[in-house]
């Protein structure tokens, strides 16, 4: 279940409803019904002399929450102590859960449900699961239905979860690296070295998967596999990384791979 209140310390996003000269009020959009106050002081570093020159009633903000009074429904909140990071990240993250929501939606209306039915019966479920609503549809894109065997959600929840998933994400390629070194001190090591490339290549049972091998400068070379989703790009990488390590050495020469990390 979702907590009825943020937490101190947690980034908040929420809408201005009122403006007063000691303070605004924000309606917090991730927590229906509650309202959290931005004393003047919390607005901005250094003296306001006019709060109304700093925030107005319909504007979107992004709060960190300084104290948190449940009994008495106060939430305190800070403008100031929030890093310009922390908002992009927190604007991204409820832009994800505005469009995941309207997913579950379509889900529902699917099964003859109203929202709250989806939250309370799989919605909920989603989240402590995949820590996301979004992550969990994503992740039926790129994994399939099988990623919701494993929790207590009925075959028809889990059909149109799947089926509004792949309607609702398309996902973009992905790029993964590596490095093989390979040597051959044969008179034709050239030759051999091509071969097993060219072999390597063929190790790629993926049609939607693509693989280019460049020289980088003896005796390395890149690998860059192209790929709908990581599950599948790491495992042509290692296919082909494979493929030309063992084909060297049946050719006498001497080979290895590595994984190139991100810079």
């Amino acid at each position: 279940m979702r907590r009825e209140f943020p937490e101190e310390g947690d980034i908040v996003i929420g809408t201005v409803k009122e403006v007063k000269p000691y303070g605004a009020f924000v309606e917090l959009l991730e927590y229906p019904g509650k309202e959290g106050m931005i004393h003047i002081s919390e607005v901005t570093s250094g003296w306001v002399k006019n709060i109304r020159d700093h925030v107005k009633v319909g504007q979107r903000v992004v709060a960190k929450v300084l104290r948190v009074d449940e009994k008495k429904g106060h939430i305190d909140l800070s403008l100031k102590r929030v890093t310009e990071q922390q908002k992009r990240a927190k604007v991204q993250e409820w832009k994800r859960f505005q469009r995941a929501s309207k997913m579950l939606e379509r889900a529902a209306e699917k099964l003859g449900k109203s929202l709250e039915e989806a939250w309370e019966e799989v919605g909920y479920l989603l989240e402590d699961e995949f820590g996301e609503l979004y992550n969990a549809f994503e992740t039926m894109v790129i994994e399939g239905k099988e990623v919701l065997d494993d929790l207590d959600i009925s075959e028809e929840w889990k059909n149109v979860l799947y089926e509004v998933a792949k309607e609702s994400i398309e996902l973009t390629n992905i790029e993964v690296n590596g490095i093989i070194e390979m040597r051959s001190y044969a008179s034709d090591g050239i030759k051999r070295i091509k071969k097993a490339l060219t072999t390597a290549l063929k190790a790629n049972p993926y049609e939607d998967v693509e693989v280019k091998i460049t020289y980088i400068g003896a005796p390395k070379y890149r690998v860059l596999v192209i790929a709908p989703d990581y599950k599948s790009g790491e495992e042509v990488l290692k296919k082909v990384c494979e493929k030309a390590v063992s084909t060297i050495k049946k050719l006498g020469g001497e080979g290895t791979y590595y994984k190139e990390s991100k810079k």
